[in-house]
């Protein structure tokens, strides 16, 4: 137990770098990402002039309690480990200045690169059991609810905001947010199911073996019918 919860605070700091990392020296230079919460709060700043320092707590904090009434508990405490994590690591590289800033220039190559930073460290921290942003919480919380892989989740709450944004963000930025968000969504679904087995329900388990016994039984009757 206790290296179980060893291995997944790695899992949440190391995601939680890796996504502070790509966050700042890609999506802050080209500012091609406006999926998930952030996108709502820049749409609601633009309609209704609400800032985002209040919009961001309000949406965040929604989801987070979504997902401790659906997730528990231990959600909600690796979560604050991310997010934390996340603020701390994103400090540090604020400090340390941009590596790359001429990605900016290079829309494409942002969108690309980006999707990867994003995927792997929400893919990581997901795995984990903890979610770094609000809009993670609420995507774990829709995929336990309704078993819908998380990766497609991401991709419809994403595509949501997107299409909401085309009220004033230019097409050709929502076109280079599509695809990191797309390939992102499809990353994080990948990192976080890879290595684990379907396990089947209860339900499931009973009905087969009820199935085997009636088999067994039949075939026991018409090898021996006289017993």
């Amino acid at each position: 137990m206790v290296n179980s919860r060893i291995k997944d605070i790695v899992l949440l700091l190391v995601g939680s770098l890796i996504l502070a990392f790509g966050l700042f020296n890609v999506h802050s230079f080209s500012g091609v990402t406006e999926g998930g919460t952030l996108g709502l709060t820049l749409l609601f700043e633009k309609l209704f002039t609400l800032s985002p320092s209040i919009t961001a707590i309000v949406l965040n904090g929604a989801c987070y309690l979504f997902g401790w009434r659906t997730l528990g508990k231990k959600f909600i405490i690796y979560s604050g480990v991310a997010t934390g994590a996340f603020s701390l690591f994103y400090f540090i590289f604020e400090l340390i200045g941009p590596l790359f800033p001429a990605i900016g220039d290079h829309r494409l190559l942002a969108a690309l690169i980006g999707a990867v930073f994003v995927g792997v460290g929400v893919g990581l921290c997901v795995r984990a059991g903890g979610a770094p942003c609000g809009d993670d919480a609420l995507a774990m919380s829709i995929h336990k609810l309704t078993g819908l892989g998380i990766r497609w989740v991401y991709l419809i709450s994403d595509l949501t905001v997107l299409a909401l944004s085309l009220f004033y963000i230019p097409i050709d930025k929502i076109l280079y947010s599509l695809l990191t968000v797309t390939l992102s969504g499809q990353i994080i679904g990948i990192i976080e199911g890879f290595g684990k087995k379907k396990t089947k329900s209860k339900e499931q388990t009973n009905q087969e073996e009820k199935t085997e016994m009636c088999e067994e039984n039949a075939n026991n009757y018409l090898q021996n019918p006289e017993k």
